[in-house]
């Protein structure tokens, strides 16, 4: 790595030698001017990485050089060295991009300190700019695979809410349909790319937990707060923050969130003050949310709020035609990873591809092309590269084809649904959360029914 390059602009020939002689020692490529001109010079030749520039100099000052840098470079971090009688004019500069001054006399170590902030500084902001970047380019709409009719007007969408305003939007769609990834590219294609792109998961924090995680609390607002955390919202502020499993959300925090969106503006947990919050808020469900508020287990106001802008992602048997191009993408994308050179896909496990009814979507073909690269040693992934439910591909075909047979004197409905309750408990255990997902409900939509049949 080259050595950063500093440019001293100091008239004081003892002054600039002593700095060059003490920042040399420290790794730092060291250039000196002793007059304005002859500094204006050396940065149109080539720009330095920082500038020491003293305010007062012969002919051009330095307020004049200041200028000049910052018309080339922005970020260059300039520290401007003054007397004690020019600290004005060097709140000046401040004002006008410096990054610091500093007042003669000074102590090395007090300049050895400032440059080598600045720098770190300056650094951070250009790796930071660089991450946002290749974000921005990483969750473009154009690296979202799909020709299909379906995820053309996924696309289509994208683009309107992406150039909007939107401040609450709605994702649908099985697991493993993509909805984070949505979420994120939404987030890095419009205005709001710049700050923070904050997300949780709902259905994987503790229901007493859940809404600390999302307000923050003070210092003391309850037994284990032992110090002021800011909260989801609070971090998100300006950004993006995702909800995930939103349906997972007990209703006491809906009408939080409900009131949150409304009002932009919450407490935190034993707080005093409101924060006003300026979020753009994605919700993402892979539940029938229109079903959870006839169970009443979520809040009819705000499903009608977040449905504003909604999106439906379809699940993978649903655009079967992606399936190939899919793969094409995985292949070429865990070939990099792998350091592989894999060209396909053979005829025969295509087929088995475009039969298989694809129940984890877009996840599990993803995982299905690394296993297979992993497992394979040839050029092409084979059908003994697979997993044998694709190959064989019995246990999708008989989840779809199982019906349950209407007796003809008939049965109770509610009946069949507290038998299946009690099974689902039986098979997890006891386990509600598992219970819920055996049964493809939320575990609040379980609770209700738990109740309504007396389990609880």
């Amino acid at each position: 790595m080259l050595p950063d390059n500093i440019l001293i602009v100091e008239d004081e020939h003892l002054i600039s030698l002593s700095l060059k002689k003490n920042l040399s020692q420290e790794g730092y490529e060291i250039s000196i001017a002793e007059s304005g001109e002859d500094a204006l010079k050396i940065i149109d030749e080539q720009l330095p990485d920082l500038v020491l520039l003293d305010i007062m100099l012969p002919g051009i000052n330095g307020i004049e050089v200041l200028k000049r840098v910052k018309s080339l470079d922005d970020e260059i971090p300039v520290i401007m060295m003054t007397a004690s009688g020019e600290v004005e004019t060097a709140v000046t500069a401040m004002k006008m991009g410096a990054y610091d001054y500093v007042t003669k006399p000074f102590k090395l170590e007090v300049i050895r300190k400032v440059v080598s902030k600045a720098l770190e500084t300056i650094k951070l902001k250009k790796e930071v700019a660089y991450l946002r970047k290749t974000q921005k380019e990483q969750f473009g709409s154009d690296n979202i695979v799909g020709t299909s009719p379906a995820m053309q007007e996924v696309f289509t969408r994208i683009k309107q809410i992406a150039g909007s305003d939107a401040t609450t939007i709605l994702l649908r769609g099985k697991s493993g349909t993509g909805k984070d990834l949505i979420a994120r590219t939404i987030h890095y294609q419009s205005s709001r790319f710049d700050r923070h792109y904050v997300e949780i998961n709902c259905a994987a924090i503790p229901e007493n937990l859940l809404e600390a995680e999302l307000l923050g609390y003070e210092k003391g607002a309850f037994t284990d707060a032992k110090i002021r955390k800011k909260g989801i919202l609070e971090l998100g502020n300006g950004g993006t923050v995702l909800l995930d499993e939103i349906s997972e959300m007990s209703t006491q925090t809906q009408a939080k969130l409900l009131r949150i969106i409304e009002n932009k503006r919450f407490r935190r947990l034993g707080g005093l003050e409101d924060i006003e919050v300026d979020i753009r808020i994605i919700a993402a469900t892979n539940r029938d949310l229109w079903a959870a508020v006839a169970d009443k287990t979520f809040r009819e106001d705000l499903y009608y709020r977040l449905k504003v802008f909604p999106i439906y992602l379809p699940s993978l048997r649903e655009r079967k035609e992606d399936i190939i191009i899919l793969t094409k993408h995985f292949i070429h994308l865990f070939n990099g990873a792998f350091r592989k050179s894999v060209k396909g896909i053979s005829r025969k496990a295509e087929d088995f591809f475009l039969k298989y009814n694809w129940p984890g979507n877009v996840r599990e073909l993803k995982n299905v092309i690394e296993r297979a690269m992993i497992l394979g040693e040839g050029q092409e992934i084979l059908p003994q590269h697979l997993p044998r439910e694709i190959v064989s591909n019995t246990p999708s075909e008989r989840m779809g084809a199982e019906k349950f047979e209407l007796p003809p004197e008939g049965i109770s409905l509610e009946s069949i649904e507290k038998d299946f309750i009690e099974q689902a408990l039986s098979n997890a255990k006891g386990n509600q959360t598992h219970a819920a997902q055996l049964l493809n409900i939320s575990r609040d939509a379980l609770r209700y029914r738990m109740k309504k049949f007396s389990f609880i």
